[in-house]
């Protein structure tokens, strides 16, 4: 029997509570085995001049997480090297045994047909796709072309979008913490506080390597 894990990729630069509330609650209502954290090497999607080095990336999560059983630290974006893709990824857990879900929020989901190969996501690969405040919930039909819209339809006993090829999109909702990375690192370069923002070891660590501060 395949193990259920889900993806949750990012900069994480840094990460913060609002990545691990969202894991934690993911995890638990779609019944999953494992979260992987799976920091990206150089992202297609943003600028990459305000990345802390990739150890610090590295140690940050690892801080995060390492009171979580559940939670798993991947390094394969990083030890792939050049552009991280989704579909990369998917492609090795799936090979290693597993049944990948990808973490994503509406914001990102909404325009899924930007994404590298995104057909080929949805042959692969289950998505959850969490509610974010300021964008709407756009369904598959709503962001995908109408060939790949065509494939889904919804199943009500499990309440998600299933496709042919046996995958499904689920929507849920999380706790809200409107927490984003960027803040945190505009506040620590004005030299404001973020406490309770991320964990405490994570805090500590960016002081002490002094990363954000220009």
């Amino acid at each position: 029997m395949k193990e259920n894990i889900a993806i949750l990729g990012g900069t994480f630069n840094p990460i913060h509570y609002g990545h691990l509330r969202t894991a934690e609650e993911v995890r638990e209502l779609c019944g999953l085995h494992s979260i992987f954290f799976v920091p990206v090497n150089i992202p297609p999607h943003k600028y990459t001049q305000t990345l802390a080095p990739v150890e610090d990336r590295l140690r940050m999560i690892e801080l995060a997480i390492r009171d979580n059983p559940f939670f798993v630290l991947s390094r394969m974006e990083i030890k792939r090297g050049g552009t991280s893709y989704t579909l990369d990824t998917v492609r090795e857990l799936t090979e290693q045994g597993y049944r990948v879900s990808i973490i994503t929020g509406t914001d990102q989901f909404n325009s899924i047909a930007t994404w590298h190969r995104y057909e080929e996501l949805f042959r692969h690969a289950d998505f959850v796709v969490i509610k974010r405040a300021g964008y709407p919930v756009k369904k598959p039909g709503e962001c995908l072309p109408v060939e790949l819209a065509e494939k889904f339809w919804y199943d009500k006993a499990v309440d998600a979008y299933m496709n042919s090829f046996n995958h499904r999109v689920t929507y849920i909702d999380t706790t809200l913490l409107d927490i984003s990375s960027s803040d945190i690192r505009r506040r620590i370069r004005q030299g404001l506080s973020v406490k309770y923002l991320l964990p405490p070891e994570v805090e500590e660590y960016i002081n002490t390597k002094g990363l954000y501060r220009e």
